[in-house]
């Protein structure tokens, strides 16, 4: 009888680097050949001082940026697409399906509703010809998420009239409403107060057990990185250490 073997990884990246040019013919290297894993399931903080690269890596990750050298490769349903080698229609679309995004200031759309702004993804993503038959399960779906992030009632409001952390709330079941494999959160507490910020950790992790979506946050904040499964710590470009539990 076979042993099982382990399921690869969600998202893998090998001897990521990038740097960026400077006046002078000089450059800057913000990432470092760095290794990283992340399996179905699993929550995984990244934490570390400003500049050390968090953002960045998180932006190359999410196709929003490009790697000067490395490959990243993404897993889903028997699929796997490798970065680079891949083209425009094919970056947009991970980003599209595969992927959610969370950021520190909201990037919600001030003349849309707040379940237009949950919607709007699943609006991107369905093409023109199958959006009258697709629009009452996808606005349904939206309506269970903004439940599932205590916002329900709230629907029809514009997201200028909700405070922060509500914003964040809506920003996280935008980034839900496709079934990304992996949702990337880039600093998602770090423009709301300490007790909205709680209230945000305990959602990020209580989606992360019920849904089982594979989570990757970048923070500043030790509390949430706590929350996560495993820790790993940005120095210069390089991941110096990771603990499942760590100490702060």
């Amino acid at each position: 009888m076979n042993d099982l073997q382990p399921a690869l990884p969600v998202l893998s990246a090998r001897d990521l680097c990038r740097e960026f040019s400077l006046p002078g013919d000089r450059s800057l290297e913000v990432l470092r050949h760095l290794d990283l894993d992340i399996h179905e399931a699993e929550m995984v903080a990244i934490v570390g001082l400003s500049g050390v690269g968090k953002s960045t890596l998180l932006h190359c990750l999410g196709l929003l940026d490009t790697p000067s050298s490395g490959q990243i490769t993404y897993r889903s349903g028997g699929q796997t697409w490798q970065s680079p080698g891949l083209n425009e229609p094919q970056r947009c679309g991970l980003r599209n399906q595969f992927i959610g995004f969370v950021f520190q200031f909201f990037h919600l759309l001030s003349d849309l509703d707040v379940l237009e702004n949950v919607m709007l993804p699943a609006i991107v993503g369905t093409p023109k010809s199958d959006w009258k038959q697709r629009k009452p399960q996808i606005e349904a779906k939206a309506r269970t998420l903004l439940e599932t992030v205590g916002l329900a009632g709230r629907e029809e409001q514009a997201p200028g009239t909700l405070s922060g952390g509500e914003r964040q709330r809506v920003a996280i079941a935008r980034a839900l409403i496709n079934n990304p494999r992996l949702l990337l959160c880039d600093e998602p507490t770090g423009n709301l107060d300490s007790s909205t910020s709680e209230k945000i950790h305990t959602l990020l992790r209580q989606l992360h057990e019920d849904l089982g979506t594979s989570i990757l946050v970048v923070t500043h904040d030790p509390d949430l990185a706590s929350r996560a499964d495993r820790r790993l710590a940005m120095i210069d470009g390089r991941f110096e250490k990771s603990a499942d539990h760590p100490s702060d």
